[in-house]
Protein backbone atom coordinates (compact mmCIF):
# COMPACT_ATOMS: atom_id res chain seq x y z
CA UNK A 1 0.00 0.00 0.00
CA UNK A 2 1.41 3.43 -0.60
CA UNK A 3 1.56 6.21 1.66
CA UNK A 4 -0.61 8.90 1.24
CA UNK A 5 2.30 11.69 -0.17
CA UNK A 6 3.31 9.32 -2.39
CA UNK A 7 0.30 9.61 -4.68
CA UNK A 8 1.51 13.06 -5.52
CA UNK A 9 4.80 13.54 -7.06
CA UNK A 10 4.21 17.44 -8.29
CA UNK A 11 7.87 17.08 -9.97
CA UNK A 12 6.40 14.52 -12.58
CA UNK A 13 3.36 17.31 -12.73
CA UNK A 14 5.26 20.14 -13.68
CA UNK A 15 7.95 17.94 -15.82
CA UNK A 16 4.60 17.29 -18.03
CA UNK A 17 3.22 20.66 -18.38
CA UNK A 18 6.64 21.32 -19.93
CA UNK A 19 7.68 21.18 -23.42
CA UNK A 20 8.60 17.74 -24.46
CA UNK A 21 12.20 18.81 -25.27
CA UNK A 22 12.67 20.47 -21.88
CA UNK A 23 11.22 17.39 -20.21
CA UNK A 24 14.64 14.79 -21.28
CA UNK A 25 16.41 17.56 -19.25
CA UNK A 26 16.60 17.43 -15.28
CA UNK A 27 18.29 20.07 -13.38
CA UNK A 28 18.85 20.56 -9.59
CA UNK A 29 19.10 24.00 -8.63
CA UNK A 30 21.20 24.75 -5.42
CA UNK A 31 20.26 27.74 -3.10
CA UNK A 32 23.99 28.28 -1.44
CA UNK A 33 23.96 30.30 1.58
CA UNK A 34 26.47 32.98 2.16
CA UNK A 35 28.68 31.29 4.81
CA UNK A 36 30.56 34.94 5.73
CA UNK A 37 26.85 36.57 6.63
CA UNK A 38 25.73 33.34 9.21
CA UNK A 39 28.03 34.26 12.08
CA UNK A 40 26.67 36.75 14.73
CA UNK A 41 28.00 38.46 18.17
CA UNK A 42 25.69 37.47 20.76
CA UNK A 43 26.28 39.07 24.09
CA UNK A 44 25.44 37.27 27.21
CA UNK A 45 23.86 38.14 30.66
CA UNK A 46 25.81 38.85 33.62
CA UNK A 47 25.56 40.62 36.97
CA UNK A 48 28.07 42.56 36.78
CA UNK A 49 27.67 45.25 34.09
CA UNK A 50 25.29 48.14 34.39
CA UNK A 51 21.96 48.62 31.43
CA UNK A 52 23.89 52.17 30.69
CA UNK A 53 27.36 50.33 30.43
CA UNK A 54 25.74 47.90 28.09
CA UNK A 55 23.98 50.42 26.17
CA UNK A 56 26.84 52.74 25.43
CA UNK A 57 28.58 49.65 24.28
CA UNK A 58 26.71 48.48 21.99
CA UNK A 59 26.03 51.63 20.49
CA UNK A 60 29.56 52.99 20.03
CA UNK A 61 31.07 49.12 19.06
CA UNK A 62 28.23 47.79 17.48
CA UNK A 63 26.34 51.09 15.55
CA UNK A 64 22.53 50.28 17.55
CA UNK A 65 20.45 53.14 17.98
CA UNK A 66 19.88 54.20 21.46
CA UNK A 67 16.67 51.92 21.41
CA UNK A 68 18.26 49.06 19.29
CA UNK A 69 20.91 49.05 22.37
CA UNK A 70 18.08 49.39 25.15
CA UNK A 71 16.37 46.49 23.65
CA UNK A 72 19.40 44.24 23.13
CA UNK A 73 19.84 45.04 27.11
CA UNK A 74 16.48 44.21 27.83
CA UNK A 75 16.53 40.74 26.00
CA UNK A 76 19.87 40.02 27.35
CA UNK A 77 18.62 40.73 30.95
CA UNK A 78 15.89 38.53 30.27
CA UNK A 79 16.81 35.87 28.44
CA UNK A 80 20.43 35.78 29.43
CA UNK A 81 21.18 36.03 25.51
CA UNK A 82 20.78 38.15 22.36
CA UNK A 83 22.06 38.06 18.82
CA UNK A 84 23.47 41.58 19.03
CA UNK A 85 25.31 41.97 15.33
CA UNK A 86 25.56 39.63 12.00
CA UNK A 87 28.04 39.85 9.34
CA UNK A 88 30.81 37.99 8.43
CA UNK A 89 34.02 37.10 11.13
CA UNK A 90 36.21 39.54 9.57
CA UNK A 91 33.52 42.11 10.40
CA UNK A 92 32.38 40.94 13.99
CA UNK A 93 35.76 40.01 15.18
CA UNK A 94 37.05 43.67 15.70
CA UNK A 95 33.40 44.88 17.92
CA UNK A 96 33.78 41.34 19.42
CA UNK A 97 36.98 41.99 20.54
CA UNK A 98 35.58 45.80 21.61
CA UNK A 99 33.27 44.37 23.70
CA UNK A 100 35.05 41.64 25.65
CA UNK A 101 37.70 44.37 26.62
CA UNK A 102 34.57 46.55 27.83
CA UNK A 103 34.12 43.48 30.36
CA UNK A 104 30.69 42.28 28.28
CA UNK A 105 30.24 38.57 27.75
CA UNK A 106 30.44 38.34 23.90
CA UNK A 107 31.03 35.58 21.27
CA UNK A 108 31.14 34.95 18.05
CA UNK A 109 28.42 31.67 17.23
Amino acid sequence: MKKPFEYFRPNEVFKAALPKEWQAYESEVLVLEDASESLSIVLYNDEVNTFDHVIKCLIKYCEHSAIQAEQCAWITHYKGKCQVKTGSFEQLQPKCEALLEQGLSAFIE
